[in-house]
């Protein structure tokens, strides 16, 4: 081997085919041993598709052989190879085709060799390429064990690499070139036994005049224990039951590590070292630390057991001065034994150390990836940053961090390490030989890339709900899952594809925001793939329904997000659209539903979220998802940070009424005992247009709020905490026209003169033309003193069809031959002299109008106008009237059985409250509901048989037809029958 083999290697990379097809003419006794060992190496790889050459010469003639084991090096396939080459010419194509594939595909310099030189058997040259091939795949590109990575440009050769490796393995040995330095034989032996400690124990002690015998021992050991032909020694492997034979030799013991460093130990920090002993054959080892006044101290040697034959040693410096550490093995001290550490100080303060840094975070770290964390030991005094991690088996050997100071930052180390494999790893962080605070980091290292890790959330991957022509949208989370290509397809009705749009998100690490348009309806399957394979819950199927319209809106921070455990709502106006409302809730947990219908056409729904994550919120009309449901919200997890319901809102622009057009109504939103969130408020009229509302934060916890409406008409304000609504949101606000105090009208003997001490008076305020507003009295006497004034509301607004009652107060006007007189003029002229009755006051009369808008109302006594007559009087619209009421309990039942009927008040065009009551034989129960679509359903239980009044008013009028008669017979035995038996089932 030593000398066939010194032809084969040569130190002239400028020109290697040549000289290598010169040095394989010189001797045809070389070409023999050449070919054997090119030949068993080609075995070797052919052997995985279960091919092989029994002739090197004349086997790759027709370059079938030379296909596969260039397929096998490459990993690559040939797609037009001639398989049955029969002509020559079928063999250069089969030649020519991997030859050029060599040069083009694999970069391999081809010199001085054709297609024609291996169809033709010319054995030089057919060595010079098997060499070539040699170099490239088995020496150029593979990583050997211990070895590291070089720089892709300007570094080692080939050639030199392999000597590098050899030269690592054989320290005792100076091993510079491929031939005259392995003439002996002592150089392949020696190897061998780096490679199989104990095949080759005495190879220093072999004659170098017995070159050949030394050389045949050394490659016969390799090929029958080592199982590997030659030229493959970097990839051998020790076969079981080898005859090792041992050989001590403490030359080959490394010792390293802080602990032996000559400077950076302190008194009282562990120092660290590890002791090597692979290849150095079977021994004892023994440490001896000697301090400054040549006194022992306690080393503490632990054997790992792992591949490199390792002990992890530690000891403690108890003063300060120069240390010796010797350490012998098999009784004779080690290369650079003793060692010198001068100790210096006390061990810093590992308390006081902190670290951070995405290589420490429990996910986010990928296999094959380089991460990274800092260690921050400022103020902590003196000592050093060891970092030891853990791999998912619990060995610390694998994973080899860098460890270096940050320029410029003092007391700053930054720490880099590359995890070989996923899995749980342990990270260690110690400071003069203690564990800081947090140490060990328990960090999950993904796969370099790792589909399952992905998911997609948004409503374009809901099962139901997105509709034709809608902008169906959802994300893709790959955050985690490593380094690959996101793919969308998307497959509609009848196999089409569909287009899907997708960008990487500018502001969220890992996501892509994706839509896509479907143009028919039917189920769409869409695929979303990392990395060629689905993530998770991929495939998708979207059933996609018609185009559809519809008047119902929703609206809140509950269709947005919220946080688990507390209520999440939103508001839903119908805006006129009748049909069943119905709500659910699909997400991470069953979240209870509660609907409270307001009764004007809009509803408050609240869920109750119990787990975080993303909710698709249904919002049905007729069981049907109404446009842009479902609504995705995001539910975050529980947090004790703050608390939206122990926030206070209140004001006068929160009030129901009292607010008026083009008037700023204000409020405050106390949020001192509430936590620290975001605050958001919105406000919306009746269209649902927004409303600006000016917020001015007043930094002590408390915020000053004001908007102005612009229509008379309903307006809602949502007032949310961290996105979870405050108690009483969201508050509905009529707003009204501007007050107009001129047009408040006082009269009566109160204001009067005339007025007599300590004798009882009245007048009246007549606010019914001056808008809305409070009425407010003040009375003071002739010496500046309040006087007590009792107000009372009369509630007077004359509506049509409500009978009033006109008084006229005579007793101060003595007496008269004609008595009062009340004509009533309507706004269509219209005269009415109304009756009247004496009373002991004056007269009264009654009036009942019948049309809207203003009367003239004239009184007279004595034949003479009284002061202020004419009285204007404007009569407003009913609202009872407009009420309706349907329904089979309006007209009867039976005893114990519900009757039910529907009350119908969204055409009232004024304000007022519905009252219902039942008069008959027996007090009944009544229940009333709120519909979604803005009715009232009634249900009443009479118990016994008999005549029933039921009493329907708004506004305390009756509405038509009431009250309604209702006849209730005797109950109905048949609602006792039962019917049972196989005989009423199908089968």
């Amino acid at each position: 081997m030593a000398e066939s083999e010194a032809h084969l290697y040569d130190e002239d990379e400028d020109e290697e085919m040549p000289l290598t097809e010169r040095d394989l003419a010189d001797d045809a006794q070389w070409k023999l041993i050449q070919k054997n060992t090119f030949t068993r190496w080609a075995n070797e790889h052919l052997k995985t598709c279960n091919k092989g050459i029994a002739d090197l010469e004349h086997d790759l003639a027709d370059g079938l052989r030379l296909i596969a084991l260039v397929e096998v090096l490459s990993g690559k396939k040939f797609k037009h190879v001639n398989k049955r080459p029969n002509f020559r010419t079928q063999k250069l194509e089969n030649v020519t085709m991997v030859l050029e594939f060599l040069e083009r595909d694999e970069g391999i310099r081809i010199v001085n060799i054709d297609s024609s030189d291996i169809v033709d058997c010319k054995m030089k040259l057919i060595l010079g390429l098997i060499w070539t091939l040699i170099l490239h795949y088995s020496i150029s590109m593979p990583m050997w064990e211990g070895e590291e990575p070089g720089p892709s440009e300007g570094g080692p050769t080939p050639k030199q690499r392999l000597q590098n490796w050899i030269q690592g393995k054989c320290p005792d040995i100076p091993i510079k070139n491929f031939t005259t330095d392995w003439n002996d034989g002592k150089a392949i032996g020696a190897l061998v036994d780096a490679v199989g400690p104990g095949l080759c124990p005495d190879w220093e002690d072999w004659n170098p005049k017995n070159a050949k015998k030394n050389a045949k021992e050394a490659m016969d050991a390799a090929e029958k224990w080592l199982d590997v032909p030659s030229a493959q020694f970097p990839k051998a492997k020790l076969k079981p039951g080898a005859p090792l034979r041992p050989r001590l030799n403490p030359n080959r013991v490394r010792a390293y590590g802080p602990g032996l460093e000559p400077k950076g130990n302190q008194v009282g920090a562990p120092a660290r070292f590890t002791v090597e002993t692979f290849s150095a054959g079977k021994g004892s080892l023994e440490i001896t630390v000697l301090n400054p006044k040549g006194q022992k101290e306690k080393c503490e040697s632990t054997f790992n057991n792992d591949r490199n034959l390792t002990y992890s040693c530690v000891y403690v410096p108890s003063v300060e001065g120069e240390y010796k550490v010797i350490i012998k093995f098999g009784d004779k001290e080690i290369n650079k034994s003793p060692f010198k550490v001068k100790v210096e100080g006390q061990a810093g303060d590992a308390s006081k150390v902190t670290a951070s840094g995405p290589g420490l975070e429990k996910t986010g770290v990928v296999a094959t990836k380089r991460t990274y964390f800092e260690v921050f030991t400022k103020n902590a005094g003196k000592g050093n940053v060891d970092v030891a991690i853990l791999d998912p088996h619990g060995r610390k050997d694998t994973i080899r961090p860098s460890i270096s100071a940050v320029p410029g930052k003092e007391g700053v180390y930054l720490v880099e390490y590359i995890p070989a494999e996923p899995g749980l790893h342990s990270i260690n962080i110690m400071f003069a030989g203690q564990q800081i605070p947090k140490s060990p980091y328990g960090v999950s290292v993904s796969p370099a890339s790792n589909a399952k890790m992905c998911y997609a959330t948004g409503r374009g991957i809901q099962p139901k709900g997105v509709r034709v022509n809608e902008n169906a949208d959802f994300k893709v989370h790959t955050k985690g899952a490593g380094t690959a290509e996101v793919k969308i397809q998307i497959i509609g009705p009848g196999g089409k594809e569909i287009k899907c749009n997708m960008t990487k998100s500018k502001t969220e690490e890992g996501v892509y925001d994706c839509y896509y348009v479907p143009l028919t309806k039917g189920q769409y399957i869409i695929n979303i793939t990392f990395g060629e394979q689905h993530i998770t819950k991929s495939p998708f199927k979207v059933e996609v329904g018609p185009a559809k319209t519809s008047k119902i809106r929703a609206y809140g921070p509950g269709l947005e997000g919220g946080v688990v455990n507390q209520p999440a709502t939103f508001t839903v106006e119908t805006q006129g659209e009748t049909g069943a409302l119905g709500f659910s809730i699909e997400g991470p947990s069953q979240a209870k539903i509660d609907c409270k219908d307001i009764g004007d056409g809009s509803a408050d729904v609240t869920y109750y979220p119990t787990a975080p994550g993303e909710y698709a919120v249904h919002i049905l009309c007729n069981e049907e998802d109404i446009p842009k449901s479902p609504y995705m919200a995001q539910i975050r997890p529980a947090t004790s940070e703050y608390d939206a319901s122990k926030v206070i809102a209140k004001g006068p622009g929160l009030q129901k009424t009292g607010v008026v057009l083009n008037k700023w109504a204000e409020f405050t939103v106390d949020a001192r005992k509430a936590g620290k969130a975001p605050l958001h408020i919105t406000c919306l009229d009746v269209d649902l247009k927004p409303v600006e509302v000016q917020v001015k934060d007043n930094k002590d916890g408390t915020y000053s709020c004001k908007y102005m409406p612009k229509k008379p008409v309903k307006h809602t304000v949502t007032i949310a905490w961290g996105g979870v609504q405050v108690p009483n949101s969201p508050f509905r606000v009529h707003v009204g026209e501007p007050a107009k105090p001129g047009n408040v009208k006082v009269y009566g003997p109160g204001v009067e003169k005339g007025v007599k001490t300590l004798v009882k008076t009245y007048f009246i305020v007549d606010c019914t033309t001056a808008g809305p507003g409070d009425v407010g009295i003040a009375l003071t006497d002739g010496n500046g003193r309040d006087v007590p004034v009792n107000t009372i509301d009369n509630k007077d607004a004359m509506t049509v069809g409500k009978e009033r009652e006109i008084d006229v107060i005579t007793s101060n006007a003595g007496k008269s031959d004609v008595p009062a007189r009340v004509t009533v003029t309507t706004p269509s002229g219209k005269k009415k002299e109304l009756p009247d009755k004496k009373i002991p006051d004056g007269y009264a009369t009654f009036f009942t109008p019948t049309e809207v808008g203003p009367h003239k109302v004239e009184v007279t006594y004595n034949a003479a106008a009284v002061p202020k007559s004419p009285f204007k009087v404007d009569v407003l619209p009913d609202s009872a009237s407009k009420v309706k009421a349907y329904g089979p309990g309006l007209k009867g039942g039976n005893a114990n059985s519900p009757a039910e009927f529907t009350i119908d008040a969204r055409a009232a065009t004024g304000p007022g409250e519905l009252g219902v009551t039942i008069e008959g034989p027996k007090e009944s129960k009544i229940d009333t509901k709120q519909n979604p679509d803005g009715t009232v359903g009634v249900t009443y239980f009479p118990e016994v048989p008999g005549d029933y009044n039921i009493n329907v008013t708004y506004g305390n009028q009756h509405i038509k037809d009431s009250p309604f008669k209702a006849k209730i017979l005797p109950e109905d035995a048949s609602a006792k029958v039962k019917a049972y038996g196989p005989g009423l089932t199908g089968g």
